[in-house]
């Protein structure tokens, strides 16, 4: 009989570990800005497991592509980059859709804390260089159905 549970218990193990991995939710995110208004592909990150991982081990990360990160209500919050190895923008945003802060070029693989400096709904990060490129600041509008909007 322990064998029989042993041999039982290998099997679920490996069914579990070929079990596909769940594919990302995505949607459509736009940032009304004085450049224009700009729309990225984002991955949701909605649960607690989703945002410890974040875009940690990526190597390459597409212009126009982007991870949000939903934390359901205003809060404060901080992230760092610990194994995530591509430099990051980080744009906080609060729960009316509009943007408090911007976090340009987060260094690869530190652990400094980065602070969102005051209650937002969600934080979108994008590829390095893109807030500057398009002309994205704190105040400008984003629109996406965790924010109230599209």
């Amino acid at each position: 009989m322990h064998r029989f549970r042993l041999i039982a218990a290998i099997l679920l193990g490996l069914w579990v570990v070929a079990l596909p991995a769940r594919a990302a939710d995505t949607s459509t995110l736009e940032i009304a800005s004085k450049t224009g208004v700009h729309a990225f592909t984002v991955e949701l990150a909605q649960t607690e497991a989703e945002r410890a991982k974040g875009l940690m081990f990526r190597k390459e990360l597409p212009e126009g592509q982007g991870m949000l990160f939903d934390f359901k209500k205003d809060q404060e919050v901080a992230f760092w980059m610990e194994n995530t190895y591509i430099p990051l923008d980080m744009i906080f945003i609060r729960g009316d859709g509009t943007i408090l802060r911007i976090e340009q070029n987060a260094t690869p693989l530190s652990t400094r804390n980065i602070p969102s400096g005051g209650p937002v709904r969600g934080v979108l990060e994008v590829i390095a260089g893109t807030v500057k490129k398009l002309g994205i600041a704190p105040g400008d509008k984003v629109a996406h159905p965790i924010f109230g909007g599209r």
